[in-house]
């Protein structure tokens, strides 16, 4: 006797070998046996063999008509037998019902099954929807592969268009463009960014990396709508100096400037003047709406969003010519020693003499001319005594920093400026610590922790950046940078306190700190119950949050932007030999460019050390570089067994040195330069 039967939805045949109660042992055409149980066994004859009538079920099962057989098995529940008798006009033979069987489970849409061998015709409504559903698939199908071969011919689909950057940054899988996409992508070994640059969908890398980040950060495009620019309040007194500030050649939102005054007991007075868009913008205003939503200005190289509108920009940057509305921390100084006697902070209208710009005043403005007094340029006296205070500022932190267990800033290391002319990119490095840097980024640092001081004693909040160890203590101690609403210490910059304060025009934190240091200086101790944020306040916290976040994105497609032009720049230069410096273990950096290299299995080789590399190949779409290593110096391999001292790799001299460029508004790649050995 033979069997027809179902096992884990399957159906199979089989010969009887023995019986035992409700269970029988059968062999299968392949040989194999099984236990089947009786309520498993749908069809129970003797001729043909298992083998030929399962062959000549699925013939049958091939051929039945559906729409024929739905029409003969009515609305009621029925058995496959009682169903065969009709369909076939006799009773089923023993092929012709496994066949029926195997039409009857082959078919859902137009069959429910309801239990073994036993099923129900599908309503009528039912049954049309879902051919009609099957009618879509298939003419999707025929859409998709159409989409594919033009791809494939290195066409994009005219459908694809409008959907680029959806299929490549957030993509609905089940569509039938990223589908096509992927069945392209499948077929030609490809990725859908290198199908879509291959097919003109994305035009060159550049946009590729700058298409993701707007795509994430911007989805509504990084345009501004049309806002009225706020006015300054009427009244503001004006200030009696010519003050002048120090930015890069690319600067647009000039922030800060400086001015320098000998009163008549010979005491100096030094303004530091910021921009101060909080005296027009209020809070949840649209202009603050605006700056909220975007919490930074992103830079990158050879371009930038900015976190305000032009007009809004252009009316309060500090702009050689104008009187601009200014928040001024006026530090009076004894140049006997270069102690801060007092300090005051007021609201005004400051007069801008000039706009000085690095590029033209590097070369001219140095350690050795501000010693001798030699040179020609701008605002000489006032930088030389600029540049004074700024060394005793320094000199104070370091000490500071020594109190918090921390070693002095390293001095030798090196900054690289990015300028991008018509996809041309040239890398500029400058010395961290030139003179111009030096005074406006301690400048910035005095503002920074002077106003954190001011909101502290004032009883009101701010956003402050606290750097300080996160387990461990000394020299080699991690330090941990996070944004608070009190103050606290910032470790590596060496000051009691650090807010954010000087640069509204770019950061909401800023702006933020702004109105909250102008209710300190307007109300004095009253300045709790005007100020916009109170202690404790959600919103405050809010905004910490929110920035973090976002300047975090933006820090990082910075980064990603820095590390495509650096590879441009190797492809212009036909780059390939080239020299490095060993940063830690198996990390690189390429000396002329900010380009970090990763040599796994290289030999250990002393910080600082430079070697050759040969550049193997670089890919501008993956960001990835193959390099190997050419040439160590003798002098720079380290027996295997030595111990080397990492515990300041990532020392908080950078760090502080970050938060000063930051401060000063420099757009510029923060690169430590490792100390030799």
């Amino acid at each position: 006797m033979n069997l027809f039967f179902e096992e884990s939805g399957d159906f199979k045949v089989g010969t009887v070998l023995s019986q035992a109660g409700e269970a029988y042992q059968v062999e299968m055409p392949s040989g194999k046996r099984t236990k089947v149980k009786v309520k498993d066994v749908l069809l129970q004859y003797e001729k043909p063999g298992p083998a030929e009538l399962l062959d000549a079920a699925k013939a049958i099962a091939a051929d039945v008509d559906f729409e024929f057989l739905w029409e003969v098995a009515g609305q009621e529940e029925f058995g496959f037998a009682e169903l065969g008798a009709e369909y076939f006009g006799h009773a089923p033979l023993a092929p012709e019902a496994a066949g029926l069987v195997l039409a009857l489970h082959g078919a859902p849409i137009y069959f429910y099954k309801k239990g073994r061998g036993r099923y129900k015709a599908a309503p009528e409504q039912s049954l049309r929807a879902a051919q009609a559903g099957i009618e879509k698939k298939q003419q999707q199908g025929l859409i998709q592969a159409g989409y594919v071969e033009q791809m494939k011919a290195g066409r994009l689909p005219e459908a694809l268009q409008p959907l680029v950057q959806q299929l490549l940054f957030k993509p609905d899988k089940n569509s039938i463009e990223y589908k096509a996409l992927e069945a392209a992508c499948d077929e030609l070994h490809t990725t859908p960014q290198r199908l879509m640059l291959t097919t003109g969908g994305i035009k060159s890398p550049k946009q590729l990396h700058m298409g993701r980040f707007l795509f994430e950060n911007f989805p509504r495009g990084a345009g501004f709508a049309s806002v009225p620019v706020p006015a300054t309040p009427s009244g503001l007194p004006a200030a009696d100096v010519a003050a002048f500030s120090i930015d890069d050649v690319t600067t647009t939102e000039i922030d800060d400037a400086f001015s320098v005054t000998l009163q008549d007991d010979g005491m100096l007075r030094v303004g530091i003047h910021i921009a101060a868009p909080a005296l027009a913008v209020r809070p949840d205003d649209p202009v603050d709406k605006m700056a909220r939503a975007r919490m930074s200005t992103v830079y990158m190289p050879g371009d930038k969003i900015t976190m305000l509108p032009d007009e809004v920009v252009a009316a309060f940057t500090l702009a050689e010519g104008k009187t601009c509305p200014a928040l001024s921390l006026y530090a009076t100084l004894d140049p006997a020693d270069w102690s801060v006697v007092s300090t005051v902070t007021r609201a005004e209208m400051v007069p801008i003499k000039s706009n000085l710009r690095h590029n033209d005043l590097d070369e001219l403005v140095n350690e050795e001319t501000l010693a001798s007094g030699e040179g020609n340029y701008p605002h000489k006296a006032e930088m030389a005594l600029l540049w004074k205070w700024a060394l005793q500022l320094e000199a104070g932190r370091m000490v500071k920093r020594e109190a918090f267990g921390l070693k002095p800033e390293q001095n030798n290391r090196v900054d690289f400026n990015f300028y991008v002319d018509d996809d041309v990119v040239s890398v500029v490095r400058r010395k961290r610590g030139a003179p111009l840097d030096k005074i406006v980024a301690e400048l910035m640092i005095f503002a920074n922790s002077t106003w954190g001081k001011l909101m502290h004693d004032s009883g009101v909040p701010g956003i402050y950046r606290s750097q300080g160890t996160g387990g461990g203590a000394g020299w080699a101690a991690k330090l941990q940078v996070r944004m608070v609403t009190h103050a606290a210490p910032h470790q590596g910059l060496g000051v009691d306190q650090y807010a954010w304060s000087t640069s509204p025009l770019r950061r909401y934190t800023d702006l933020v700190n702004q109105w909250q240091i102008l209710a300190c200086a307007e109300h004095g101790v009253t300045a709790p119950l005007v100020a916009p944020f109170k202690p404790r306040d959600a919103n405050l916290f809010a905004i910490v949050s929110a920035f973090d976040a976002a300047y975090a994105a933006y820090n990082e497609h910075q980064q990603n932007m820095e590390r495509y032009w650096c590879l441009r720049w190797l492809g212009q230069q036909e780059a390939r030999q080239v020299a490095a410096v060993v940063l830690k273990d198996e990390v690189l950096r390429l000396v002329d460019i900010p380009l970090i290299v990763r040599l796994p299995g290289m030999p250990q080789v002393a910080r600082g050390a430079q070697v050759k590399l040969d550049i193997l190949r670089w890919d501008d779409v993956d960001l990835t570089i193959e390099a190997r290593l050419l040439e160590i110096p003798v002098a720079a391999e380290i027996p295997a067994d030595a111990e080397l001292d990492y515990g300041e790799a990532e020392d908080s001299g950078q760090a502080a040195a970050a938060e000063a460029v930051e401060a000063e508004g420099i757009v510029a790649v923060v690169t430590p330069e490792p100390e030799a050995g």
